[in-house]
């Protein structure tokens, strides 16, 4: 019988020794690295697909819901694309040894900001594993020992992708036991994870509220949170409403199981009349369900009722939440009491609201005239991303490279001391 708690401080162990070396790696050493990562990957992909279909035959088998399903699947583009990923982690600046501040003492000592790596990172997500790859490849780039938990739904899928990645950025030079994953299913590894504050800096929880709270509650360990993606597009009395109609449509429709997809749409009463019904029809004909406020169930009929529980909603599926609202200030106000400080968006031609609503509206990521698809580390450039923070402390919004930083000072003198 395996001895978790041993085996998972060993593993912690490892990882801690490796992040020494790590964090003075040169950056053409970690750049060789990630390359043959991305080569491993494609090299690999049958490897990859086939490990795959295990794992989604075992969860249709397990009745996981098409949204899951969708965010498990590995196809050949998903392949590419998570090779692509990390080519472009890459090419990315090297944000460890930044000197981020610097200035002189009237003293004469010179002080300095730098960056540095964190150290050691876990990771505990759920169901996509191209999750795996992405945070391999952020870590070891801003030279940060990781350590890999994912769901046991994607338990073939991860071990497939871990193994490749570990074994060519160890032939490229990076530390032994830079990228570790996690080779056990049972829940219990991850409460032993959890308690090793010793040797992990940081843990990051990808997935469900109830994956986050429940690591946040039993960590030792600093985690960065995202408890829920309940993101509104709110389509403003100014909008360009054929603009919104895009927007809108693709927030919810083009990929509606993931933490950034539209779960709330708030409408201006001025322009509802104009805007509802074409916009419902778009909805219906796309498969989307909608739930409607009374104002919303009046200009389109047959939208069922939304109460309560559906402004709180992430539906992570074809499910959509409507509202009403008679101004800009009535839809910031719901976005306060009902959001989760994810990601609002306001689709408007006015300058004033515009300006408004990114002041008032508290979330990680605000935007103007754009889909809340965008929130994402991809999108920002950033390559990757090792997740998406609506914590306000130490990192906020989506991670790339910096957010996996910490600094420290370095100070140099001729002689001071202090009288």
């Amino acid at each position: 019988m395996t001895d978790y708690k041993r085996e998972t401080e060993t593993m912690a162990r490892q990882a801690r020794e490796a992040s020494r070396g790590l964090a003075t790696l040169p950056t053409n050493v970690k750049n060789r690295a990630l390359s043959g990562m991305a080569g491993a990957i494609r090299n690999g992909g049958a490897k990859i697909e086939a490990a795959n279909r295990k794992d989604v035959e075992a969860g249709r088998a397990a009745g996981l819901s098409e949204a899951l399903i969708d965010r498990l699947v590995l196809d050949a583009a998903r392949i590419e694309a998570m090779a692509a990923g990390v080519e472009i982690v890459a090419g990315l600046p090297d944000p460890v040894g930044e000197t981020m501040r610097a200035w002189t003492r009237p003293n004469g000592l010179q002080i300095a900001r730098v960056r540095v790596p964190i150290g050691v990172v876990g990771i505990i997500y759920e169901s996509r594993p191209n999750v795996t790859a992405d945070t391999a490849a952020l870590c070891l780039k801003s030279g940060n020992a990781t350590i890999l938990r994912g769901g046991k739904e994607a338990f073939h899928s991860n071990m497939a992708i871990a193994s490749l990645l570990a074994e060519a950025a160890s032939a490229a030079g990076a530390p032994e036991h830079s990228i570790q994953l996690v080779p056990w299913t049972d829940r219990e590894v991850v409460g032993h994870l959890l308690k090793l504050d010793r040797h992990i800096d940081l843990i990051i929880p990808r997935g469900g509220e109830g994956l986050v709270r429940m690591v946040t509650e039993a960590s030792t360990i600093p985690v960065i949170q995202h408890y829920a993606g309940v993101c509104h597009v709110f389509v403003d009395k100014d909008a360009d409403l054929e603009m919104a109609e895009r927007i809108c449509l693709n927030a919810k429709v083009q990929r509606p199981s993931v933490c950034n997809a539209m779960e709330t749409m708030l409408v201006h009463a001025d322009v509802a009349e104009k805007f509802l019904p074409g916009m419902i029809e778009k909805f219906r004909a796309a498969g989307v369900e909608i739930r409607g406020c009374e104002e919303t169930r009046a200009l389109a009929p047959g939208v069922a009722t939304a109460n309560d529980s559906d402004w709180t909603a992430e539906y992570l599926d074809l499910v959509l939440a409507v509202r009403v609202v008679p101004s800009l200030d009535a839809a910031i106000d719901h976005i306060a009491r009902y959001g989760s400080g994810h990601t609002d968006a306001i689709v408007t031609d006015s300058y004033h609201a515009a300006r408004r609503f990114t002041q008032a509206v508290d979330s990680s990521t605000v935007l103007v005239n754009a889909s809340t698809r965008f929130s994402d580390g991809f999108e920002f450039g950033f390559g990757a991303e090792i997740g998406i923070s609506t914590s306000k402390l130490h990192a906020r919004g989506p991670m790339g490279l910096a957010e996996l930083t910490t600094y420290k000072y370095v100070v140099l003198g001729e002689g001071q001391v202090r009288e």
